[in-house]
């Protein structure tokens, strides 16, 4: 045993051959475009059950995480790595492989002592031991370990996105809501002009004209109810599969206009991101994974050392297989890879090619995150200014219906003012209703790109408290 020292101690001082893995150099400002100053506080510090203030929203996350069909994939996804990254690992330990096997048979008359019928009993025991002297296997566990934490990031990424995908699939379905309460207001007000006018005729004050235009624009705004009503059940449906169940009913929490909105978004810092964001953090992972796997294409080029055993035994009889006849063997292989054409230098082209991708992959999701967060950061300003000019719209077309209703009791207006008054009125609401869901949405894709919830990292604590 003692002869075998040296050998171990070279095999644990071998060093690791290939490049050690250092995180590309990427422009980061100081400061997003769109922010007045830096701040270390982000919108992304929030868990998702604070910045969703609707209950029935909540809940609807809730299950979501849980039976979500994405979800349910990412976490047997990572599973998968685990179990790759212990089949890596294992590659330290030695290899044993047991056998046996039991004849019986009857030997040719021809051949001397032939004649006989007896029993055989045999059994063996292999070993092999790769004694990793250039980091080989050490690059493969390395390659493998970062491909299971890329997974884990992968995970994360998924359960962001859910979250931000069944928001707003809810914001979208209440935006519809909201139309459909307004095509059926403004139905009910056209109705009731059409029975004014309908009333007026009968008595030989209005004309059939301006009996018929307005039953027509009557017929124009009942037909935008039933279409609404189809993209509400649609909308339902998607949102009862991002859920995990059949399609059905949606709970209705509170309305569009009563949907809470930050005053402010702090965004934090750019730096920041590199650390939050799932989608940079699995793109670093799998180029430190391609980085390993430069340094298993390079000891390649170096011979392998394996300690290899055989222990076996034949005999008639069981409790004599390892007795006289048994045999064993124990010692050192060494194999040099001496002729192998190009296939070793065309093996590690490859891998730096893979590695010159995925650090190109990590640069350009760097690059595209940090303009995500500009953009949305710009929009969340003008959206909002945009809702406030919409509101404005709204009331003074409101406005303009009633001094028209009012022209036309008084003889003052033809019905042709009146209802060109109403029809302006109601895109005017939907277009408010409209930038309410811009601004909605736009909360939830800036959640995203800050990478929100990053501190939630172990897959329970996304779990919204009970």
């Amino acid at each position: 045993m003692k002869r075998w020292v040296p050998l171990l101690g070279l095999v644990l001082a071998g060093c690791a051959v290939g490049p050690t893995y250092q995180r590309p150099k990427v422009e980061v400002a100081g400061q997003f475009r769109e922010q007045t100053k830096a701040e270390a506080a982000s919108f992304a510090d929030q868990p998702w059950w604070e910045v969703f203030g609707d209950p029935v929203l909540k809940e609807l996350i809730g299950q979501a995480l849980e039976r979500n069909y994405d979800v349910r994939a990412a976490v047997e996804r990572v599973e998968e790595y685990r179990a790759r990254a212990g089949i890596a690992t294992s590659g330290y330990l030695p290899a044993v492989a047991v056998g046996g096997g039991f004849n019986r048979g009857r030997n040719s008359d021809f051949v001397p002592g032939g004649g006989a019928t007896g029993n055989e009993v045999y059994a063996t025991a292999a070993f092999s031991w790769e004694l990793d002297l250039w980091g080989r296997l050490r690059r493969l566990d390395e390659a493998a370990r970062a491909q299971y934490l890329a997974s884990q990031d992968t995970r994360r990424g998924v359960y962001l996105a859910t979250t931000a995908q069944v928001a707003q699939a809810y914001f979208a379905l209440r935006e519809l809501d909201a139309r459909l309460d307004l095509a059926t207001a403004n139905a009910r007000a056209f109705q009731e002009t059409a029975d004014l006018f309908q009333r007026r005729y009968d008595g030989g004050l209005a004309s059939a004209l301006e009996t018929s235009r307005a039953e027509a624009a009557l017929g124009d705004a009942q037909g935008l109810i039933p279409d609404l009503e189809r993209q509400i059940t649609a909308q339902e449906n998607l949102l009862s599969f991002l859920v995990g169940r059949n399609p059905g009913p949606i709970a209705r929490g509170a309305g569009l206009e009563l949907q809470t909105l930050p005053p402010r978004i702090p965004a934090g810092l750019p730096s920041a991101l590199l650390e939050r964001r799932p989608d940079l953090r699995q793109a670093e992972q799998e180029l430190v994974s391609a980085n390993a796997l430069v340094g298993v294409a390079q000891a390649n080029y170096f011979p392998t050392l394996s300690l290899t055993g055989l222990l076996g035994g034949v005999s008639h009889e069981v409790n004599q297989l390892f007795g006289p006849g048994k045999e064993w063997s124990l010692g050192p292989s060494l194999n040099f890879p001496v002729l192998q054409g190009a296939r070793l230098s065309d093996q590690k082209a490859a891998a730096v090619a893979q590695w010159r991708q995925a650090r190109t992959h990590y640069e350009a999701t760097v690059a595209g995150a940090f303009r995500d967060v500009s953009t949305l950061l710009d929009a969340s300003r003008k959206l909002a200014d945009l809702e406030a000019l919409r509101a404005r719209t709204v009331k003074a077309h409101q406005e303009a219906v009633g001094q028209a209703n009012l022209r036309y009791a008084s003889g003052l207006a033809n019905y042709a003012e009146v209802l060109e008054a109403q029809q302006e009125l109601f895109p005017a609401q939907v277009n408010q209703a409209q930038a309410r869901l811009a601004r909605l949405a736009n909360r939830v894709e800036l959640y995203k790109a800050l990478g929100g919830g990053w501190n939630l990292k172990d897959p329970g604590a996304w779990a919204a408290p009970r």
